[in-house]
């Protein structure tokens, strides 16, 4: 246990070290929230008057994004193609706790995402409703997804190339997750493909249990999300390479 804490508070001294961890973590997603709120030139839902109501929930689905497939990715990228990972690997530390040291930073991360983006959307005029409890398990799987997505990538790709492909897979959920647009705005076939998406359904669980009246989390983003849970860490576990 010394050595699991000793290496996630390691984890978590270089991530904030890391400038552009910081601004993908923190700067990006709380950017995003305050001048959208303040700037209302995106489409909303039917029923949302304020930006800010629809906007909060689908920023927390951002931030997991960013931690987990991001910047874990690419941080594991570059930390595998120095050779940090294969000298790591072989210590007492081991690569089962290297590997629980990881998700221990993410989470920590998390903490203070969800924290530092639910005051400013409150601070922003946020009219919070629903309840917090499905939005825990959705948050987790969420993170487990991302998190098999960016090790997917950082496991079998040359660091410069999961890096460009992890910020175009950011791109691509910013756009189709449900995050700043809603889903229900897409054309139909587009629609229906980013419902298929972890982004989409993260959002759509957020939406549904932490706005006001959002009613309950559909069945269809429970699925979503458990599949993609399920299937993106067993990829990467197939595929991941420590060299």
């Amino acid at each position: 246990m010394k050595a699991l804490r000793a290496q996630a508070g390691a984890e978590l001294r270089l991530t904030v070290r890391r400038g552009d961890a910081v601004l993908l973590n923190v700067a990006i997603p709380v950017g995003l929230l305050v001048f959208f709120s303040l700037v209302d030139v995106l489409p909303k839902p039917r029923g949302v008057r304020h930006p800010v109501d629809f906007l909060t929930p689908g920023i927390l689905a951002l931030a997991v994004i960013s931690t987990a497939m991001v910047s874990l990715g690419i941080a594991t990228g570059f930390e595998r193609q120095y050779g940090v990972l294969k000298r790591l690997g072989v210590t007492p530390l081991g690569r089962p706790r290297l590997l629980a040291a990881k998700i221990v930073a993410v989470v920590a991360i998390e903490v203070v995402q969800v924290g530092l983006i639910v005051g400013v959307g409150l601070a922003l005029g946020w009219n919070a409703g629903g309840s917090v409890w499905p939005a825990v398990p959705a948050v987790l799987l969420g993170t487990v997804a991302f998190a098999g997505i960016g090790l997917l990538m950082a496991g079998a790709l040359r660091a410069e190339v999961n890096l460009a492909a992890a910020n175009g897979l950011y791109l691509v959920f910013l756009l189709l997750g449900g995050t700043v647009i809603p889903l229900s705005k897409l054309p139909g076939g587009l629609r229906a493909f980013a419902r298929g998406l972890p982004a989409g359904a993260l959002s759509d669980a957020l939406h549904a249990s932490l706005s006001a009246g959002g009613g309950a989390v559909p069945v269809r983003a429970w699925v979503v999300l458990g599949a993609w849970a399920v299937g993106a860490p067993a990829l990467a576990a197939r595929f991941f390479r420590w060299e």
